[in-house]
């Protein structure tokens, strides 16, 4: 499993998560890797997705603690989530290059990242008002994105 980032103004930190992903793993990859990825300087939500390792109580307090103002989001959206764009198009590039074990798979997995443009994040995200805008017009239901 791997955790990541990434902003308009490109990606972020790639975290490898070594067996069961705990709450106080995720307040560590947070503290270890938040706002030094997403190259911060201007007003910025954090939004991730409602898996509930993430949204429990010891998160809910180190985000508030450290003022990071969270976007809230209905579960199980995946036509909100821009970073499933961003996954998908990860996935393509790693499975490209044919990593033949783990260690490999992480190394692809951060070489690949790395190479995507911030100009691909930063279209990801302008065009996120639109995808709000269809899946509400849609009531919740499917859409072209």
């Amino acid at each position: 499993m791997l955790w990541g980032c990434f902003a308009a103004g490109g990606t972020g930190a790639l975290h490898k998560i070594d067996g069961i992903m705990r709450e106080e793993n995720h307040v560590d990859i947070l503290k270890q890797h938040l706002k030094t990825s997403l190259k911060l300087g201007r007003k910025w939500v954090f939004q991730m997705n409602n898996y509930p390792k993430y949204t429990s109580k010891v998160v809910e307090k180190w985000l508030k603690d450290n003022k990071v103002k969270v976007l809230e989001w209905p579960s199980q959206s995946p036509d909100l989530n821009p970073i499933e764009n961003l996954w998908a198009k990860l996935k393509n590039c790693v499975r490209a290059r044919r990593p033949t074990n783990l260690t490999q798979l992480h190394q692809i997995d951060q070489v690949e990242l790395a190479k995507i443009h911030p100009t691909y994040c930063g279209m990801l995200l302008e065009g996120y008002p639109k995808r709000l805008t269809q899946v509400k017009q849609f009531k919740g239901n499917a859409t072209k994105f």
